[in-house]
C-alpha cells in the first residue's frame, strides 16, 4: 500500500505534569517502541514531536516538529505530517495506545475506498477515536484554513471532512489508551 505513518507524540503531557508520554515506560518499554513494533515493515514513517527531539530520533524516522507555534494539538502534528508526505495516503496513530488494532491501514483504506472519502477514522464501538486516522494529501488546504481559524478539535474537522467511520468494534481493546499515571499501572 502507498501508505506513509505518522505517530503522534507532540503533546504537552500535561496530565502527566509535563512528562513526556511517548517515552512514559509500559511494561519495560517507552510507550513509542510498542507503536513502532507494530508498524508495516516498509512504510515509510514519521514521528510528530516537539521536545525530546534526539531520543525520538534514535528510532531512525524522521522528526518532525509542529510548523505552528504552542502546542496547538494533534492537528497541527498531523499538518506537519501531511505537509511531508509523498505517499497516497498517511496513517495517524496516537502514541499513547501501546496495541493499536490489527490491520488497521487496510481496514481504514477499505473503509475509505468505499465510502468515496478522502479520510477514515476508527469507531471502537463506543466512541470515536479520531487520532486513528487514515487521510489522503488532499485533505490539505482544508486541515489549513481550519486551524488558521483558529479551530482545533480533530472530531469536528473531521466531520465536516465528511470522515467515513471505520468499525472497530471487535477489538475495542487495541484503543485503551495511556492518559494518567495511574492508567500505566
Amino acid at each position: 500500500m502507498n501508505i506513509s505513518v505518522v505517530i503522534l507524540a507532540g503533546g504537552r503531557g500535561s496530565r502527566f505534569g509535563g512528562v513526556d508520554k511517548g517515552l512514559m515506560l509500559w511494561q519495560g518499554k517507552p510507550l513509542i517502541e510498542h507503536i513502532v513494533a507494530s508498524l508495516p515493515a516498509s512504510a515509510p514513517v514519521f514521528i510528530s514531536a516537539n521536545r525530546n527531539i534526539a531520543r525520538y530520533q534514535h528510532y531512525g524516522y524522521p522528526v518532525l516538529t509542529d510548523t505552528l507555534d504552542g502546542y496547538q494539538g494533534p492537528l497541527a502534528g498531523m499538518l506537519s505530517a501531511l505537509q511531508q508526505c509523498k505517499t497516497e495516503y498517511l496513517l495517524c496513530l496516537p502514541c499513547d495506545t501501546p496495541q493499536p488494532p490489527s490491520q488497521l491501514a487496510e481496514r481504514l483504506l477499505q473503509t475509505m475506498l468505499a465510502a468515496n472519502t478522502a479520510i477514515a477514522i476508527c469507531h471502537d464501538g463506543n466512541r470515536l477515536q479520531p487520532l486513528f486516522a487514515l487521510m489522503s494529501p488532499v485533505i490539505l488546504p482544508q486541515l489549513e484554513r481550519w486551524l488558521a481559524s483558529g479551530q482545533r478539535k480533530v472530531e469536528d474537522l473531521f466531520t465536516e471532512l465528511d470522515a467515513a467511520i471505520c468499525d472497530f468494534s471487535d477489538q475495542p481493546q487495541s484503543f485503551y489508551n495511556i492518559n494518567t499515571p495511574d492508567d500505566v499501572k
